[in-house]
């Protein structure tokens, strides 16, 4: 079984971004390992040049910024680092820049690439998601923030990004046909020193937006108020082994009284429904379960 690593990334150092910490994550599950690195104001090259393994393969790409509708200019960039993949790959596992996999889930995801490795109806493979927020001790558990999205993928010719690189489709945008792994994947890209994440907030929107929405809707500060978020639950986990390090450099304090939720009243009506009966409604789902 051969399993190629990519991702793409921009600016990491500048926007705070856990990009060493998201490859080397999943680098032990890869034959290979894609790195588009797009052109940067910092040093990112020389970072993932750093990163000692044969397995790395860097390319580099100048990203259009005109892209700015839906952050398309994001599923473009990683289309660009899905075609770099060797072709008698039998999947493709894709991370972002701010994703980061624990080591616990390695043996559950190996496994399931084997089991459907020549199960040519899976199109792809589901992880859960935890969203970590402002500290590395809080996760989001309101429903607008997806719980599930694709990341391994097969190597196919029409298999693409979709939309602003969030998940994958085939085809004319048909949804893929996905089994789901027991993996989670850990989403850091709202914990960061509020410093870089309101400079990351005041320059990622640009992606979706033109600059007079930006204008009016982006607020300007100095540091990202972490304060203004509806729901977060205790996570009671750990952290993946190649977090520590960052984690222990943290020099913010964030707190949020988790019994105060300000969770709207639809997503309250679903928990409760959710809570009750077992169903989950009016989920996003960019995927098909098999």
């Amino acid at each position: 079984m051969k399993v190629s690593g990519f991702t793409i990334v921009r600016n990491a150092i500048k926007y705070d971004y856990p990009i060493v910490e998201a490859i080397t994550s999943i680098l032990p599950l890869c034959d290979e390992f894609i790195v588009s690195v797009g052109n940067s104001d910092d040093d990112t090259l020389a970072l993932i040049q750093s990163i000692d393994s044969p397995k790395i393969k860097i390319v580099q790409s100048v990203w259009d910024d005109t892209l700015r509708e839906g952050g398309r200019v994001l599923a473009v960039e990683t289309d660009k680092a899905y075609q770099h993949i060797a072709p008698d790959a039998d999947w493709a596992f894709y991370i972002q820049a701010d994703e980061v996999v624990h080591e616990q889930y390695h043996a559950n995801i190996r496994a399931a690439m084997q089991q459907y490795k020549d199960d040519k109806q899976v199109d792809g493979l589901l992880f859960n998601y935890l969203h970590f927020y402002g500290s590395y001790g809080y996760v989001a558990d309101a429903y607008n923030w997806y719980r599930k999205e694709i990341r391994i993928v097969r190597k196919r010719n029409d298999i693409y990004s979709h939309g602003d690189a969030q998940g994958f489709r085939k085809g004319e945008g048909e949804k893929l046909a996905v089994k789901q792994v027991d993996a989670y994947v850990y989403h850091y890209g709202w914990v960061k020193d509020p410093q870089a994440q309101q400079r990351k907030q005041e320059t990622f929107h640009k992606l979706w937006h033109d600059d007079n929405w930006v204008e009016q809707n982006v607020v300007k500060a100095n540091e990202y108020d972490y304060g203004v978020i509806d729901s977060l639950k205790k996570f009671e986990g750990t952290h993946p082994a190649v977090m520590q390090q960052r984690i222990a450099k943290k020099n913010w304090a964030f707190e949020f009284d988790t019994n105060k939720s300000r969770m709207k009243l639809k997503y309250r009506i679903r928990r409760w429904i959710e809570n009750v009966f077992g169903v989950s409604i009016g989920e996003y789902r960019n995927y098909r379960l098999k």
